[in-house]
C-alpha cells in the first residue's frame, strides 16, 4: 500500500508542478479512445504499474486540464493541492457524512464550514446549508425548499420567474421538480444583462390577474455568458413584499464577497431566501464541491427528512445532526474537509487576493483586446468575464473554427457564446496562478489563427 501511494502522491505533485508546461486541454477521437480502452472484463489483476501507466496514457491525457493558467473557457476550477490531499484523506478513511452515528466528526465539521459559508455571504444565524457535488444540486436543493415552503410541494398553477441569462441547471432543476415549461416565466434582460425589476414585477401582476401563482424568482450573482449580476437588494426588496421565495444562483459568482468590490456587486445576496455557490469554482476546490444556503435551516429537514425503520437508530439524539435529513443524498461523502483544510491552511487572506486577482486579469485581458484592431469589446471584465468578437467576421462558423483552433493546438483553451442572437468570444480569468504573459500568449495566438482563416477567405 505504502509504495502505490507514494507513487500516486508523486503523480499528483509532478502534475501540479509541470501543468503551465503541459497542453491546456487535448483529446482523441471517439472512436479511437474506444479502441484504447476497450477491454474484456478483466479475470484476472495485473500490476499497479500498468495501471496507473494506462490511466496516464490514456484516460488523464485526454481529460482537459481545468485549473491550467491558460484555461479559461466555462468557469475553470483552479483547484489546489491541500483540497485534492484532503480528498485522499476522505476516501482513504473512507469517511460517510450522511449520519451523526456513522461520521460525528464530519457532521460537527461540516457544520462549522457551512457556518463560514454563512459568515462569508452575510446571512443570519438562522441560516443553514449542505454540501452538494455542484451548482446543479444546489440549485436543485434550493428550489426544492423554494416549492415545499412556499408550496407545500403542490406546483399546479405556479410560477418560477428568471432571466434570459439564468444558467441551464436552474431549468433542469424546475424541470425535476415537476414544473411544466409554461409555469417557468422568462424576462429579457437589460443592455447590461440584468434582470429588470420592472418586468418581473409586471411578470408576476399579469400572472396573479390570471389566477396563477407567483412562488419563486431565480436571480444570478454572476451569470457565466458575461458575469452580469442581477440587482439583488432590488430584487429582495420586492420578493419581501410580494411574498415570493428568492433563490440566488451564485454558483461561481458568489464567492466575489471575500473581496470589497465583489461585495459591493453583490449587494442584496445576504437577504437570499436560497443561495447555491460552488467551492470548486471561484474558492479553488477539486471536484466536486458545491454548496447550498437557506435563510431558515430547519426548512432543510423538513423538505427533505424521512424516517424509515431501518434508520431509527440514527434519529435517537436529539441534538445529532444528520445530514443524510437535510438535502437529496443518504449516503453522501466528506466533501467538507477540502474546503476546511484549504481556508484553514492559506486563510482567508490569501484566498481574498486570489479573488481579486481573477478582476485584475479580466480587465488586464479586456486592455490587451482594446490595444488593437483585430477584436472588440462586447462586454467589459466583470466578475472575471470578459466577452469580445473579431471586427471583420461575424459567422458562427468562423467562431467554431477559432476555438476548435486554439483548442488542437494546445496552448489555451476559451469557448464562445451567443449573446442577443450573436457568437461571441469570451475568457474566464479565475484561475489566480494565470500571469499577463498567459494572456498576451493567448491572444497573440488567437489573433494568428484568425488572420489565417480570414486571409484563406
Amino acid at each position: 500500500m505504502r509504495a502505490i501511494g507514494y507513487r500516486i502522491i508523486d503523480l499528483i505533485v509532478e502534475r501540479h508542478r509541470t501543468l503551465p508546461d503541459q497542453p491546456a486541454t487535448h483529446k482523441e477521437s471517439p472512436p479511437e479512445l474506444s479502441r484504447r480502452l476497450h477491454e474484456p472484463l478483466p479475470e484476472c489483476g495485473c500490476s499497479m504499474d500498468a495501471i496507473l501507466q494506462q490511466v496516464l496514457d490514456d484516460v488523464f491525457s485526454n481529460c482537459s486540464r481545468l485549473d491550467h493558467p491558460r484555461f479559461f473557457g466555462f468557469v475553470p476550477s483552479p483547484s489546489n493541492f491541500i483540497g485534492a490531499m484532503a480528498d485522499a484523506l476522505a476516501s482513504g478513511f473512507n469517511i460517510f457524512a450522511g449520519s451523526w452515528i456513522s461520521g460525528a466528526g464530519a457532521a460537527a465539521l461540516e457544520l462549522v464550514t457551512i457556518d463560514w459559508m454563512r459568515q462569508l455571504c452575510g446571512m443570519p444565524e438562522s441560516a443553514g446549508g449542505i454540501f452538494v457535488s455542484g451548482g446543479s444540486m444546489a440549485n436543485l436543493t434550493g428550489l426544492a425548499l423554494a416549492r415545499h415552503a412556499m408550496l407545500d410541494d403542490r406546483t399546479g398553477g405556479a410560477v418560477a420567474y428568471l432571466s434570459d441569462q439564468t444558467h441551464a441547471s436552474v431549468r433542469r432543476a424546475l424541470r425535476v421538480l415537476g414544473f411544466l415549461p409554461c409555469q417557468i416565466s422568462e424576462l429579457a434582460t437589460d443592455g447590461r444583462f440584468r434582470l429588470r425589476v420592472e418586468d418581473l414585477a409586471a411578470a408576476a401582476a399579469r400572472d396573479r390577474s390570471a389566477g396563477k401563482r407567483p412562488f419563486c424568482v431565480i436571480a444570478n450573482a454572476g451569470t457565466t455568458n458575461t458575469g452580469a449580476v442581477d440587482p439583488l437588494a432590488e430584487l429582495s426588496r420586492f420578493c419581501r413584499d410580494e411574498n415570493l421565495w428568492l433563490h440566488v444562483d451564485g454558483a461561481y459568482g458568489a464567492a466575489a464577497v471575500l473581496c470589497e468590490r465583489g461585495r459591493a456587486l453583490l449587494e442584496g445576496l445576504e437577504s437570499a431566501d436560497s443561495l447555491s455557490l460552488d467551492p470548486h469554482k471561484w474558492l479553488f476546490q477539486p471536484f466536486e464541491s458545491g454548496c447550498v444556503l437557506v435563510r431558515q435551516g430547519a426548512l432543510l429537514a423538513g423538505t427533505f427528512r424521512v424516517l424509515p425503520e431501518y434508520l431509527a437508530d440514527i434519529h435517537r439524539g436529539a441534538e445529532d445532526v444528520n445530514f443524510g435529513d437535510r438535502g437529496i443524498q443518504l449516503t453522501r461523502g466528506f466533501r467538507a474537509l477540502k474546503l476546511w483544510m484549504t481556508i484553514k491552511y492559506f486563510g482567508l487572506e490569501a484566498m481574498r487576493k486570489a479573488v481579486v486577482r481573477g478582476f485584475e486579469l479580466a480587465e488586464a485581458a479586456e486592455a490587451e483586446i482594446r490595444k488593437t484592431h483585430d477584436f472588440e469589446i462586447v462586454t467589459p471584465a466583470q466578475m472575471g468575464v470578459v466577452t469580445f468578437r473579431h471586427s471583420r467576421a461575424a459567422d458562427q462558423e468562423f467562431y467554431r473554427r477559432l476555438v476548435d483552433g486554439m483548442a488542437a493546438g494546445g496552448l489555451a483553451f476559451l469557448t464562445s457564446t451567443v449573446l442577443r442572437g450573436e457568437t461571441v468570444l469570451r475568457l474566464c480569468t479565475i484561475n489566480p496562478r494565470t500571469c499577463e504573459a498567459d494572456l498576451t500568449q493567448t491572444l497573440d495566438r488567437l489573433r494568428e489563427l484568425a488572420a489565417g482563416m480570414i486571409g484563406s477567405g
